[in-house]
Formats: structure tokens, C-alpha cells, sequence
């Protein structure tokens, strides 16, 4: 989802065109490679010779459903497209040359049928909303619909998503009797923070408890959600300012999880005045000093930037060396 967004923010900063186009039935493109055989669709009836053997359909394309849809349109699709920003069957095309994507957009049509949908405004589940000097990027349906699922649209927001105070364990608490909804919670919670940096840190700390999630667990996801509540518009702001010099700060929390000992990781990257990169996360192994801490965290956010670098240029974007590293000592 970086690569979307970084995407985005470079059409913007270059006054690009942004278009949005859809595949139509994109997974039934795709060629297998095997045999695949399925059970006769229902109300189908096909008498056998044989009534002690059962009949099946062997499969000469894919089909949604398939546990191999998704690998054989990929596999389909680079053969007609050669410069992709692809996810599925959405696809956003941008450049200076508004010949050449529409010449490429006939030339998909006639490969695999296709929706133009213009500009784009809603992508992967995330809004695009244009303004004269930018474009928001937000998630508010989503937010919307998840507040809904857990009928939180009646309750009194809050203005903090974590409260520093709480402090969670594992161990601590009784479990949950269905689990899976907690997981699911977390897990649509980390797809919102693609949008919403502000939630990271705090749904990088309710994921590390889907193993065994407890009653204090759930109590602290659906505290977020109280905050979703009074912030559904929060999202963010693209600029069309030229400004392509590249900044990222990366901090660390040392020995923070209780439960391990492990610190915790974070960075963020600006293009110009656009966050288009960031991440909170535990680090793999206990570090010894805040030193040794601090250390990973800057090898973590330097290897992102060494990824972004290399986004921008083959965008043909010239970045400015040396980048630097604001850090926290």
C-alpha cells in the first residue's frame, strides 16, 4: 500500500492525470497451469455410467473460488501490462503522456474487458478526495461500516486511542470465549492504518494477543473504536507542492513489551510535507541498552528509505543525497 500511496502523492506533486480502472470478472482470465476438478454445480444433473462413480467437472480456466485465482491473474496480467501499480483488479495508471494511457486502456479493453472508472475515488477501500491544492486520503466507509459491526455507533467518543495507563499482558485476564472476533476486529483495524498513522501504535499493540486474546484485550480494541468514533474523517493530506526532499524520523521504545522484554520500533517518512511512509512494530530480539535500540529502529527506517529511493527513481524522480535521519537520543 506504500507504493499506492507514494503513487498518488507523485501524479499529485507532478500534476498527472490519475485514472481508475476495473477488470471485469478479472480471476476468470486466469490460464491453469494443472488440473483442477470440482464437484457438479448444484441443479446440474448429469446421469453416470457408472453409479458408483461419481461425476466432476475438470476445470479449463480459473474460476473464483479457487485457491489459484488470485496467483494466475497476476500471472495473466504482466503480460499485457508492463507498468502497474496492481492490487487484485484495480489498477491506477498516471503519467504526462494522456495518449499513451488511453492507448493503453483500449489496448487492456481488448484483453480483458474493462471498467473505466475515470479518477479515481475510491480505491482498495480508501477515498480519494480531490482539492484545489491536494487530494485527502481517508477511510471514513470503512470506518463507518466497522463501527456498525460492532454497534458502536451510539456510544460517547473518546480523544485518545490508547490509554497509557493500561497496561496489557498475556497472561493476564480470562480468555476470550470466541476469540475470532477479537481477531477479526484487530485485523480489520490494521487494514485501517493505511490511513490513520495515529492508530498504529496502538493496533501494533492489540495484534501482539491473537493467540490467546483476553477480556482486558478487548476492552482496549473496542476503546479505539470509541475514538474512531469522533475522528472517521481523519486521514491524509497529499500536497501539490514540488517539494520532492525526502525526511524520516525514527524513535524507539526500550524493553517495552512486559511480556518479552523486546522493544518497539517506529519510523515515518516525508516526501516534501506527504507522510507516505510509516511503521510501528516490536523488534525480533531483546536489545541489551537503549543505544542497541535505537540502532535497530534506524536500520529498520533506513531500509525503507533505501525502497523509496529506488520507487522515485525508476518514477523518474531525482532524490537528493544524502537523506536525512531525525532520531531520537
Amino acid at each position: 500500500m506504500s507504493t499506492v500511496k507514494c503513487l498518488i502523492d507523485v501524479a499529485i506533486k507532478k500534476n498527472w492525470s490519475l485514472f481508475q480502472i476495473d477488470v471485469n470478472n478479472a480471476f476468470l482470465h486466469g490460464e491453469l497451469d494443472e488440473e483442477v476438478y470440482m464437484k457438479l454445480p448444484p441443479g446440474l444433473s448429469i446421469s453416470s455410467p457408472s453409479s458408483s462413480t461419481p461425476l466432476a467437472c475438470k476445470l479449463k480456466k480459473s474460476l473464483y473460488g479457487l485457491r489459484q485465482a488470485s496467483r494466475q491473474w497476476y500471472a495473466k496480467l504482466p503480460q499485457a501490462l508492463y507498468s502497474k501499480a496492481v492490487y487484485v483488479d484495480d489498477i491506477i495508471l498516471t503519467g504526462d503522456d494522456l495518449y499513451e494511457i488511453s492507448a493503453l486502456k483500449n489496448f487492456l479493453d481488448s484483453e480483458f474487458k474493462i471498467k473505466d472508472l475515470v479518477s479515481p475515488y475510491y480505491f482498495l477501500g480508501i477515498e480519494v478526495n480531490a482539492l484545489p491544492d491536494g487530494v485527502i486520503l481517508n477511510q471514513r466507509k470503512f470506518t463507518s461500516d466497522l463501527l456498525k459491526e460492532y454497534d458502536c455507533m451510539d456510544v460517547h467518543y473518546i480523544v485518545s486511542p490508547f490509554d497509557l495507563n493500561q497496561k496489557l499482558k498475556a497472561d493476564v485476564g480470562d480468555l476470550l470465549p470466541s476469540p475470532k472476533k477479537y481477531r477479526s476486529l484487530v485485523g480489520k483495524l490494521l487494514f485501517l492504518t493505511h490511513t490513520r498513522p495515529d492508530i498504529c501504535f496502538s493496533v501494533q499493540h492489540l495484534s501482539q494477543f491473537m493467540q490467546t486474546p483476553r477480556v482486558p484485550h478487548i476492552i482496549v480494541a473496542l476503546h479505539l473504536l470509541r475514538y474512531l468514533k469522533g475522528t472517521p474523517d481523519l486521514g491524509l493530506f497529499y500536497s501539490n507542492s514540488t517539494d520532492f526532499s525526502i525526511k524520516a524520523y525514527s524513535d524507539n521504545d526500550w524493553v517495552a513489551c512486559p511480556n518479552t522484554r523486546k522493544s518497539v520500533s517506529g519510523f515515518c517518512i516525508f516526501l516534501g510535507d506527504s507522510l507516505v511512509g510509516w511503521k510501528s512494530k516490536k523488534q525480533p530480539m531483546i536489545s541489551l541498552s537503549f543505544a542497541e535500540a535505537g540502532y535497530r529502529a534506524i536500520s529498520t527506517a533506513v531500509a525503507e528509505l533505501v525502497w523509496l529511493s529506488r520507487l522515485l527513481h525508476d518514477l523518474t524522480i531525482d532524490v537528493s543525497f544524502p537523506i536525512s535521519i531525525f532520531v531520537t537520543i
